[in-house]
């Protein structure tokens, strides 16, 4: 959709104060998407952004908006991410009643649907929705805060979901968001992976902008 592989920063990791200028420093070095992590403090330990600044990331954005709804009822709040310009909206399979009736809504509304699932969460849990979405996501870490250190089992997770769509015959995009490196990044991009989400490891590096080019670089060096 993107190429093959697709670096999506999180900007989480980000300066809030300077927001818009660390946005644009990573479209420039090749960012495929912006990874928006929306935390409510009740599903994750951490409370982050929410709906107006999501509308506000859309206006400046040059690339599109990945929205990770780590969130306790999203059935309710998809349709205001949905207003406020997601183009891509991931929902965890923990926190929905019907999981069907919300990717059709977001589908329904011409955005990308994604699903996403927590380290302790086995995969079977996805295996009856996984014709129908565009975008699996792997959380690697316990999501709720950035700078943690990648689950080693999180490589059996991204097998298993390569087996489950090749046995649906579909190929959704695998994500893959917690600790991510460039070591990290060869890994995993060797086990399927097409989009990796990386804050601290851009963010909070001396040069931001070469930090995003190596971990790409590492992730296609494993699919030459």
């Amino acid at each position: 959709m993107f190429g093959p592989i697709s670096i999506a920063p999180s900007i989480l990791s980000a300066d809030f104060l300077n927001l818009e200028d660390d946005i644009h420093l990573v479209e420039e070095a090749g960012a495929g998407w912006i990874h928006v992590d929306v935390m409510d403090g009740h599903f994750v330990p951490n409370l982050t952004i929410g709906v107006p600044h999501v509308a506000a990331l859309k206006k400046i954005c040059k690339v599109p908006l990945d929205v990770h709804l780590m969130i306790d009822n999203p059935e309710v709040q998809v349709p205001w991410y949905i207003d406020a310009g997601a183009d891509l909206i991931t929902v965890h399979i923990e926190t929905l009643k019907d999981p069907a009736a919300t990717l059709k809504l977001i589908r329904d509304a011409g955005r990308l649907c994604g699903i996403s699932l927590n380290p302790p969460t086995p995969v079977e849990a996805i295996k009856d929705v996984i014709g129908l979405v565009d975008l699996v996501l792997v959380m690697s870490v316990n999501p709720g805060f950035g700078g943690q250190s990648f689950i080693p089992e999180s490589t059996d997770k991204i097998a298993k979901i390569v087996e489950y769509a090749n046995e649906a015959g579909v190929s959704p995009l695998i994500e893959v968001d917690g600790g991510i490196d460039t070591e990290k990044a060869h890994l995993v991009a060797s086990l399927g992976a097409d989009v990796l989400v990386a804050g601290s490891s851009i963010y909070k590096a001396q040069d931001p902008s070469e930090a995003l080019r190596a971990i790409r670089a590492a992730a296609m060096s494993a699919q030459a």
